[in-house]
């Protein structure tokens, strides 16, 4: 079995994929620096045996835009589960051909979901990635990577509203009923969220000049539905579970003895939710 590792700037998510290529079990935790890797290492070999999994887990692979975690999770699998996982970086073999004037500033989470995106959806695609910042990965109709967009995330948002001023309340979000806010906290719920889905609708349609022709929506993260209810364009597929399958199709690109194969691929794009 395998075990897939996405190391955010804010969260760190978990996945396992058995032999059939399904994921049978994710996780979500805080990415926090300061834990050393025999913490992290007693964690994840917690989580696995907790779902009778730790001892069919064989491989690994990590995706990290946070370097000192990126080596502690080596670490921690190394002395925990005796594995060493694949790190995942623009020198992988990939589906996706980078077409960045940078290639080595591409994130890896970016590299996950841009190649997922060729693997399981009609291009040109546009993947939406709603984490801490919300950023677009775009992939052309030739599988080519082409760059993306990159904006402070809602949760950003919402913090800087309540940190820098001094009577705006924090705030959980959710989608506000209507534009025009009757009180403080409907106004900026208005401001964060509805403004945030007005800019993704904006610069889909940017994107789409540019690109030519209409693209595939993919929207992952956690706030997917809040802000698709705030749409005019709104999102083509929702999953969740992108940036991990991702991760599971590159491992095998990279690691396994043979390419993705086709009835697999199959099988999980049926995870993704059409809307």
């Amino acid at each position: 079995m395998l075990l897939v590792i996405d190391i955010g700037n804010t969260n760190t998510n978990l996945g396992v994929f058995n032999n059939k290529g399904e994921l049978e079990k994710s996780w979500n935790i805080a990415s926090d620096i300061k834990r050393f890797e025999d913490e992290y290492g007693i964690l994840i070999l917690s989580l696995l045996q907790n779902s009778n999994i730790a001892p069919h887990i064989d491989s690994a692979i990590i995706s990290s835009v946070v370097a000192p975690l990126c080596e502690t999770y080596k670490y921690a699998l190394e002395k925990y589960l005796n594995i060493t996982p694949f790190i995942l970086s623009h020198k992988a073999k990939l589906p996706i051909k980078i077409d960045l004037n940078q290639p080595k500033e591409a994130g890896a989470d970016r590299l996950a979901n841009a190649s997922a995106a060729a693997i399981m959806y009609k291009l040109p695609a546009i993947v939406i990635d709603l984490g801490t910042a919300t950023s677009f990965d775009i992939v052309d109709e030739n599988k080519n990577f082409i760059g993306g967009i990159i904006a402070p995330g809602l949760k950003i948002q919402a913090k800087s509203l309540s940190q820098f001023t001094s009577k705006l309340p924090k705030l959980k979000i959710e989608a506000p009923k209507k534009a025009i806010g009757k009180d403080t906290i409907s106004a900026m719920l208005s401001g964060i969220v509805k403004g945030h889905a007005a800019m993704i609708d904006g610069m889909i349609k940017a994107c789409e000049k540019e690109l030519g022709q209409k693209a595939t929506i993919i929207a992952t993260g956690g706030y997917s539905n809040v802000l698709f209810d705030n749409m005019d364009r709104g999102f083509d597929y929702i999953n969740p579970s992108l940036t991990l399958m991702g991760l599971k199709y590159l491992y095998e690109l990279n690691c396994g003895d043979n390419e993705y194969d086709t009835k697999n691929k199959s099988q999980s794009t049926k995870t993704a939710a059409l809307l």
